[in-house]
């Protein structure tokens, strides 16, 4: 019986990084294709953000060897480590194969570390790879033809998902998202379209987790706000609580929100990115309208939705003051929580290639492209010591104890879980500044 290992690649320098984060969600790819194996197959996951591998210990899994097939997915700033994993199985004579976001966009580099890639989506080749490999005739290279259907996908192997985090499921609806944003990995790996799982195939898979906090690990729920609609009337029925990440657009709609908040949606993570329109409209993002979001943020919070914004720095019309300015519009808007990022340029998108061809890329060292502690480019309107002391400065100003107090008592949510969550956040990031110090 052929053994197969699948890793959610994490290096221990991006482990370093995401320790400032409460809210480490489970990645979902390894779990779907793990329901994807044949039935004569042993199959393992390990996922390096809740446990650690050890190549030369296969007892763990209870096997008298090592693994016949390793399997990697990893994004960009756990490049080399999942480099130096498949180079350690393959000495050991296991056949690696790797996929996921850097692999789809740097193929080339990806194939010279993997006995096979997966470019783009594996839905309907990773069967094939595996009868393949079966027969001795496994290809180097697997591509789809076009983009795969998301119909009668198998629910995801439960036993597969290993961290333990605040929520009891995570599970998607659809895939991809129609904008163009410069510097999205997403928009460049799905070609700008959106595509849509049968919604009582969903439902089903929401109901099967036994737990109530659930996470919807879409790209954009609000891309199709019609079909997000009749999705939360279909979950409503089983009482859970959710969370997922959308466009500004999901603000515009009260429909949309209204039939959220009755299926148990507590919390939206809302691409912000910046204060600026000039920054917006530079990246393809005009769509998001400065002018809008304290008015979108208090129609969310009308209907006991909390936001999270996404905020990224480093735009090219970003000076010095962004930094305080946005905090100054958080905290006016109440806004519950925030991730805030570092613009970083992955290969592949259209923002890569234009600072590129600008002389503006400091380094390709994938390990510095993690949005948190390295500056990977050259800012227009400040250096990058001082982009790298703003984004500190602007954690250090939003999670400190006035900040909060000031966001809290501007926030029409309950507190009883949005402050808990707020110390947590600011526990966890002095705690890892502390560690960086």
């Amino acid at each position: 019986m052929p053994k197969l290992l699948l890793i959610t690649a994490s290096s221990p320098q991006i482990r370093q990084v995401r320790k400032a984060r409460v809210l480490n969600f489970q990645q979902i790819t390894m779990p779907y294709l793990g329901a994807r194996v044949p039935s004569g197959w042993q199959v393992r996951h390990v996922d390096e953000e809740a446990e650690q591998i050890d190549t030369e210990l296969m007892g763990t899994f209870h096997w008298q060897s090592g693994p016949d097939v390793v399997g990697i997915t990893f994004h960009t700033p756990s490049a080399y480590h999942a480099y130096e994993l498949a180079r350690r199985f393959r000495l050991q004579g296991a056949y690696v194969v790797m996929g996921g976001p850097h692999v789809t966009l740097l193929p080339e580099e990806a194939r010279q570390h993997a006995d096979s890639i997966f470019i783009g989506e594996a839905e309907g080749l990773w069967e094939e790879f595996l009868d393949d490999f079966e027969a001795g005739r496994a290809r180097a290279i697997y591509q789809p033809a076009a983009l795969p259907t998301l119909d009668h996908i198998p629910q995801s192997r439960k036993d597969l998902f290993h961290r333990h985090d605040l929520t009891n499921g995570v599970l998607f609806a659809t895939r991809g998202c129609p904008s163009q944003c410069d510097f999205c990995t997403i928009s460049v790996m799905y070609h700008h379209t959106l595509r849509r799982r049968p919604v009582a195939e969903v439902a089903a898979e929401y109901a099967s987790f036994k737990g109530k906090i659930i996470i919807f690990w879409d790209d954009n729920l609000a891309a199709d706000r019609e079909y997000a609609v009749e999705l939360f009337h279909a979950i409503t029925p089983y009482g859970k609580w959710w969370s997922s990440q959308a466009s500004i657009h999901a603000g515009r709609d009260d429909r949309f929100l209204e039939s959220a908040a009755k299926s148990g949606c507590k919390q939206l993570f809302l691409g912000l990115e910046s204060i600026s329109q000039q920054s917006m409209s530079e990246v393809r993002k005009g769509f998001n309208r400065v002018d809008e979001y304290a008015r979108i943020i208090e129609r969310i919070h009308a209907h006991g939705i909390s936001v999270q914004a996404g905020i990224v720095f480093g735009f090219d019309h970003d000076t010095p003051q962004i930094f305080d300015e946005t905090c100054d519009f958080l905290e006016a808007a109440g806004v519950q929580n925030a991730t805030f990022n570092i613009l970083t340029p992955f290969p592949g998108t259209p923002l890569f290639k234009r600072l590129e061809a600008e002389g503006r890329i400091l380094t390709r060292d994938w390990r510095k492209y993690n949005s948190r502690q390295d500056v990977v480019f050259q800012p227009k309107q400040m250096n990058p010591v001082e982009l790298l002391a703003g984004f500190r400065h602007a954690n250090q100003r939003f999670y400190s104890l006035p900040g909060i107090a000031r966001r809290i008592s501007r926030s029409p949510v309950q507190a009883w879980w949005v402050l808990p969550l707020n110390l947590a956040y600011a526990y966890q990031w002095h705690s890892a500044e502390h560690a960086r110090v």
